[in-house]
Parts: C-alpha cells; sequence; structure tokens
C-alpha cells in the first residue's frame, strides 16, 4: 500500500497545524514549530530536560550501528555514533533519558597520544545519536577516534584533516550511491574500506524508502530474519530512523565508515522516490507530504556525519556547502532536491519542449545557483568539483532524432543547467568536474559547452558512479549500450556492474578509475578495475589512462 491510499500516520494536531501554515514554511513559522514539537524537539535545559541514564545499566553492546566521521577542515574533524543496543527497536534499546558519553582523538590506532577527549550527551530527542566537531586541529593529519559509555567501547574510526588554505597536496577520493539494502550485499563498501583514500563523497539515496521484508529481499536471509517494522514503507520519523538502523547494521558499511571520513549529500529515496521540492510522487495532501519530508530530514541529520549547521529546521535543512582541499580542490556539494521545479511532462523519459525547456525552471532554486556561481568567481582552486546527484551531461536514449531525455535530470532542466555552464566560463573555471550518482551505471562524460553541438569545446569533465547494490548484480553491457554510446558521442565510457569510483587530484591532471563487482545478490565477489580515465589541467576531455 502507497502512502497515498494510507490513512495519515501522523498525529491529528500535526496535520492541522501544517494545513494552517501552507505548502512550505508551515513548519519554520515561530507558532508552527511548538505545534509540530517532533520537527524540531531539541533536548530541553534545566529542571525540564530528560533525567540521565547512569550508564552501569546499559548491559548490552551500545555501539552496533558504528562509528563515522564527515565533512574535514583544515583544524577540524565531525565524529558520529548513535547508541542502540537493540538498533531493530524503536527506541533503539534505551529509555528516553539522556546518556553522557566520553570520545578520545588519538595520533596512534593504539590510543597512546591521544590529543584531544572530552564528554557529549547522546539525548533522547535525537534518537541517542551523538555528534562532536573536535576543533583546534593539525592541518593534513590522520587521526583515530573513539567513544565510551560505562564498561563499553565503541570499535575505532580513522578520519584525517584537510590541509591547510594554501596547500596544493594531492587528494584521492571515493565516490558511491545508491545501496538498497534488499537488492544486494554491500560488497563494495568491503573493497572501499580498505582502499587508501582521503574522504568518500556518497552522492545520494543512503537508504530507500520501500519496504523490506524478512528475508531482506535479494540478500535470502532465513525466514523472519527482520522484523516487521521494516515491511513497511518509511513515512514517520520512526519510520526513517529504523531504516537508519537497519542500513547502518550492516558490517561492510559500518567499516566504511570507520575507515573514512564521508561527505554526503541526498538524493530522492532518503524521502520519496523523484520527489520535487514540496510536491510529492504520490498524490497525498501537501500538508502530508511536508510531515513526512520533515521526518525524512530530521532522521537524515541525526545520522549523517553532518556538522551543527546543517540541522534542519521544520521541513527544511541546508545542505549545500563548500568545502576546500587547500587550493588544489574547491567542493561544491549541491542539493537538487529540496529546491526544484517540478518535473516536466509527468517526469520519465519524455521529448523536450515548451514546459522543460522554460527558462525560469530550476534544479537548484535561484538561492542555491547563485551561491554555486558566486563561489566560482571566488574560488582560487586548481580543480572546481560538484558533488551533486543527478546526471548534468545530456543522455539522448535514441540515435534518431528528436531522443526523448529523462526529466529527472539535468536534461529535464537545460535552462538551469546553461545558467550554471554560463556562470563556469564567466568565472573563468578552467577545470570543472562534476560528481554524480543515482542511475546504478558508471558514465564517463565529457561536458561540452553546447551538447548540440559535438565539436563544441569540452569544459570539464563529468564522473558518475553506478550504485552500491541497486538494480541488483546488472551487467557490463546493459541492452541499451550500443545505442546509449552511438547517441552520445561526449560518452566515453558505460558499465552497469555494482561498485564505486576513485578518483586522485592532482596539480596536473586528475585519474579516475572505475571498479566494479561482478555480483552482489551473493557475498565475495572480487573488486576489477574496469575503464581508467584522465583529465589534465588547463587540457579537458577524458582519455584512457
Amino acid at each position: 500500500m502507497s502512502p497515498a491510499e494510507h490513512p495519515s500516520q501522523h498525529a491529528p494536531e500535526l496535520r492541522a497545524a501544517a494545513r494552517h501554515f501552507g505548502r512550505r514554511r508551515f513548519l519554520t513559522a515561530t507558532g508552527a514549530a511548538a505545534a509540530l514539537a517532533f520537527a524540531v524537539n531539541l533536548p530541553a535545559t534545566g529542571a525540564a530536560s530528560a533525567a540521565e541514564l547512569d550508564a552501569a545499566r546499559i548491559t548490552d553492546d551500545p555501539f552496533t550501528l558504528g562509528v563515522a566521521s564527515g565533512d574535514p577542515l583544515p583544524d577540524s574533524v565531525l565524529l558520529w555514533t548513535r547508541l542502540a543496543p537493540a538498533p531493530y527497536q524503536p527506541d533503539g534499546g534505551l529509555p528516553a533519558q539522556r546518556v553522557t558519553v566520553t570520545w578520545e582523538l588519538a595520533l596512534d590506532e593504539r590510543f597512546r597520544r591521544v590529543v584531544r577527549r572530552g564528554r557529549a550527551t547522546a539525548h533522547p530527542e535525537f534518537d541517542h545519536t551523538v555528534r562532536v566537531e573536535v576543533g583546534h586541529l593539525a592541518p593534513a593529519h590522520v587521526y583515530y577516534y573513539r567513544f565510551r559509555v560505562g564498561s563499553w567501547v565503541s570499535p575505532a574510526g580513522r578520519t584525517r584533516t584537510a590541509p591547510a588554505r594554501g596547500s596544493r597536496t594531492g587528494l584521492d577520493f571515493g565516490l558511491v550511491s545508491c545501496q538498497k539494502y534488499d537488492e544486494g550485499y554491500y560488497t563494495a563498501y568491503k573493497h572501499l574500506a580498505e582502499e587508501d583514500v582521503d574522504v568518500v563523497f556518497h552522492l545520494g539515496d543512503y537508504l530507500y524508502e520501500y519496504a523490506v521484508n524478512s528475508v531482506a529481499g535479494s540478500r535470502a536471509y532465513p525466514a523472519g530474519t527482520l522484523p516487521a517494522v521494516f515491511n513497511r514503507e518509511t513515512v514517520t520519523l520512526e519510520d526513517y530512523r529504523l531504516r537508519y538502523a537497519l542500513y547502518k547494521s550492516d558490517p561492510d558499511l559500518r567499516a566504511a565508515h570507520a575507515a573514512h571520513p564521508f561527505v554526503v549529500t541526498w538524493d530522492d529515496h532518503e524521502t520519496e522516490n523523484n520527489y520535487a521540492d514540496d510536491t510529492p510522487e504520490n498524490s497525498v495532501p501537501p500538508e502530508e507530504f511536508l510531515l513526512r519530508r520533515a521526518a525524512a530530514y530530521r532522521a537524515y541529520w541525526e545520522n549523517m556525519p553532518l556538522r551543527r549547521p546543517q540541522m534542519p529546521e521544520g521541513a527544511d535543512l541546508k545542505l549545500y556547502r563548500r568545502l576546500h582541499w587547500g587550493r588544489l580542490a574547491q567542493f561544491d556539494v549541491l542539493d537538487t532536491r529540496q529546491y526544484r521545479s517540478n518535473q516536466a511532462y509527468g517526469d520519465g523519459w519524455q521529448y523536450s519542449g515548451p514546459e522543460s525547456e522554460d527558462p525560469s525552471r530550476t534544479l537548484t532554486g535561484d538561492a542555491q545557483e547563485r551561491w554555486l556561481i558566486n563561489g566560482w568567481h571566488r574560488s582560487d582552486a586548481v580543480w572546481n568539483v560538484v558533488p551533486q546527484q543527478v546526471t548534468f551531461s545530456r543522455r539522448y536514449n535514441s540515435t534518431t532524432l528528436p531522443s526523448k531525455v529523462s526529466m529527472d535530470s539535468w536534461d529535464g532542466y537545460p535552462a538551469s543547467r546553461e545558467r550554471v555552464l554560463a556562470g563556469a566560463q564567466a568565472a573563468g573555471v578552467e577545470n570543472l568536474m562534476v560528481l554524480t550518482g543515482d542511475v546504478h551505471v558508471h558514465y564517463a562524460f565529457d561536458i561540452k559547452r553546447d551538447f548540440s553541438d559535438p565539436g563544441s569545446r569540452t569544459v570539464g569533465t563529468e564522473i558518475v558512479t553506478t550504485s552500491v547494490t541497486s538494480g541488483r548484480d546488472g551487467s557490463a553491457k546493459p541492452s541499451n549500450w550500443d545505442t546509449l554510446m552511438t547517441a552520445n558521442p561526449h560518452m566515453k565510457f558505460f558499465s552497469g556492474l555494482r561498485g564505486y569510483v576513485t578518483v586522485s587530484l592532482g596539480r596536473e591532471l586528475a585519474r579516475a578509475d572505475y571498479k566494479t563487482v561482478s555480483h552482489v545478490t551473493t557475498q565475495g565477489a572480487p573488486l576489477t578495475t574496469a575503464a581508467s580515465f584522465v583529465t589534465e589541467v588547463g587540457d579537458q576531455g577524458l582519455k584512457p589512462a
């Protein structure tokens, strides 16, 4: 049963307040913030705050969901964990009481040279998640971290700070996306955990909202392995929190988080398939969807290694942000879901026309678009890199014209893409790299200044990573391989297997290695480098390595 067929699962007073305050801003209005307390629900202080739990009463391991770090800065790291002795229970196995957690940051994995330590509080209002922003650190350093509660010690994580602002130190990073739990094992993460990369960019679809049955679909667990709480679509805050617990219970995902800092952005499935701003996929009242969106955004922030500025405010969460790797790279992390115009022509693959080509249509929203282009004007980086969600380069799905294009990708918003490319040109961006997920295949694209002219100047490259599991095993040459490679001469590579990409950025060139695994519906697949490309500073365009 879809949410459209469900009676509302939200409390009547929440729905009433949502209707009163309208479509977009109802949860951030003063009165609504109080009425819809679940969506903001900050921990109270003083006598009204939750009682403190005696950590000695925690008799089972609370660190079942591992540890993580994210958004590295030259002088700071963000550390994350969640206390959940029983992660498949709605309360995680803990009472609604705050818990004091201690943490340590060391220069060595045996924690003999601890450089920082402190205390943090796991609040029940935040589902006993913990985030610690550790400052006053040395740039370009590797650190190890762990948490303690009572007699329990978390697994150790490994993280790093970014280099100093003026540095041109090289960078190696990984790209992942689309990890539907019930369509395969996280073999790609097992291999990625063993890679020597500085940071991992997750480009969306960290979880999927669809029901997961007791055998976990293609994972084919013994009957009854997973409880019934997962066998429904995520709609409420409790639903989304439980789904993150399921995903993070996977040992290979936990290993990747412990091995590398992550920089994350969402796509659609963290909330609902192909939603656009405040427009849902299904025909539900707007207040119902925005309540769902508020719940999804709150659970995302709680469970991702994000800093406090990304904390949601009602139905909104400002996820787009800028990170630097010295003077080598500027990363402008985009959000192409929260502010977009609704998909033209009912979504899907359609012919372009007046509706999709309307110059007022936007994929990023006006404020984010200005932020991106203004940031390029101020950039002094060798590489300007844009981690985002949906395919940026043109994709025809037919060798004859006119051809249909995806209304959910930048092809469905050509005026938005043109403004971005014109902005990069005006800012003098010479080495543009767009990082993309979403489509469950590997692509390598040359970004053309004018995609209608194959001879147009190449102004950048787009690296599209395949899924970790979504789409199940896949194939090296999908049925449309010949068509897409012929119809899109700027497409240099296409594979439908699962895996990830590693990218090395240097002062003279960048190298992308497309990694694949042969299968995910059973465990143990080896890792293969299916293709490698380089693009040179000042001479954009992908060439076989």
